[in-house]
């Protein structure tokens, strides 16, 4: 059925990904309506399930351009060339809050979908977190500089635990957002945190 969809105009496209982006965003996915999301498309009922069997399939769908439209730019914007691991990570957070800027609603989107506690819904969405978590920690992680950390360390493990300690961090402050909306972020406030924690990890673990 979602070839259907696909075979719509990419204006009526977007306007029904826009509102049911929208009301998922404001709502979550059990208290949200489809007759909320067609009315803000400006469809009917019947026409939005010609395109989607239910409001799962519409909700996975969305996740599902919400994610590719997001990490498509992600991975063609991040540098290749950068192999020192705390460069790159800065540059990966200023990527993202970008992308925040740009797309605020779809943000929204995700960020309510991290959240989510439906039963109906929340094992596939942590099957897919867990896939896309991987996937960018190979995208981050790729090609750097193992020369640059001290002798003896074990570089592995050394990146693993740079990894979850800014995936602390980051989960950290998604907590503190959850009642908010992303655009509403100080980027300065956070990346000067962030660049806190970058320095003692790089004591740690580089060469002086």
């Amino acid at each position: 059925m979602i070839e259907k969809f696909l075979n719509l105009s990419m204006d009526k496209q977007e306007r029904i990904i826009n509102a049911a982006l929208k009301v998922f965003s404001q709502q979550g996915y059990e208290q949200a309506s489809t007759n909320e999301i067609v009315k803000e498309a400006g469809i009917s009922k019947g026409l939005l399930f010609h395109y989607f069997n239910n409001k799962k399939e519409l909700f996975f769908y969305l996740y599902g351009y919400a994610v590719e439209q997001l990490m498509n730019e992600f991975v063609a914007k991040l540098s290749r060339d950068e192999k020192d691991i705390f460069m790159k990570l800065r540059q990966a957070v200023l990527l993202k809050f970008d992308l925040i800027q740009r797309y605020p609603d779809v943000f929204d989107f995700l960020k309510t979908a991290y959240f989510e506690n439906c039963a109906e819904i929340k094992p596939e969405l942590e099957h897919y977190n867990k896939e896309l978590m991987a996937s960018g920690y190979s995208t981050i992680f790729h090609n750097i500089d193992h020369s640059l950390f001290k002798e003896g360390i074990d570089v592995t493990r050394a990146i693993q635990i740079i990894f979850w300690a800014l995936e602390g961090f980051g989960l950290q402050q998604q907590e503190k957002w959850k009642a908010n909306r992303y655009e509403d972020i100080n980027m300065d406030e956070v990346m000067e945190e962030i660049d806190q924690y970058m320095h003692i990890l790089k004591q740690a673990f580089y060469r002086q």
